[in-house]
């Protein structure tokens, strides 16, 4: 239970990481998905320990993507997805380490989600990542996030406002 405690209180957002979040949705195209930030992950099938990774009954992605449409159902909510989403954001908080996201990442992979994207405040730059590759964007050397496998593009500036 500490240790459950310890990393909420680990994976807690700054204000840079709550406003780029918040752009994050604005700018990601919701014409063919759906976009969901904080939604919970249900894992409780998978045994995720060989990622490193002592969670046992979710993941929350900061945002998740999702490539069919969901209504919200005023009657109905739902907790915890079992579903797992095409596309997972994770927004790296000053008090975590590229190690552990990456950690994630493996485990987003083994639960078929097709592409996860790193993005670094302080670096000002998102990084890209498939099974297969993994491509780095910053406003410095690029206009735009490109992500090949669901060929979504997002401005860079619209982000970091640039």
């Amino acid at each position: 239970m500490i240790d459950d405690l310890d990393e909420r209180f680990q994976n807690m957002g700054s204000l840079n990481h709550s406003v780029i979040q918040a752009r994050l949705a604005r700018w990601l195209p919701d014409d063919n998905f759906t976009i969901a930030t904080e939604l919970s992950l249900d894992v409780s099938q998978t045994d995720l320990s060989p990622f490193g990774l002592k969670v046992k009954e979710e993941l929350k992605p900061d945002i998740s993507i999702y490539e069919e449409s969901y209504q919200p159902n005023p009657l109905e909510d739902i907790i915890k997805m079992s579903k797992m989403p095409s596309l997972v954001i994770e927004i790296l908080s000053p008090t975590q380490g590229f190690e552990e996201i990456l950690a994630k990442f493996k485990a987003y992979f083994a639960l078929g989600i097709k592409s996860c994207w790193l993005v670094t405040p302080a670096l000002e730059s998102i990084a890209v990542y498939s099974a297969k590759q993994y491509k780095p964007f910053d406003v410095t050397h690029d206009t735009e996030v490109i992500d090949e496998v669901l060929n979504i593009r997002v401005p860079l500036q619209k982000i970091f406002r640039k």
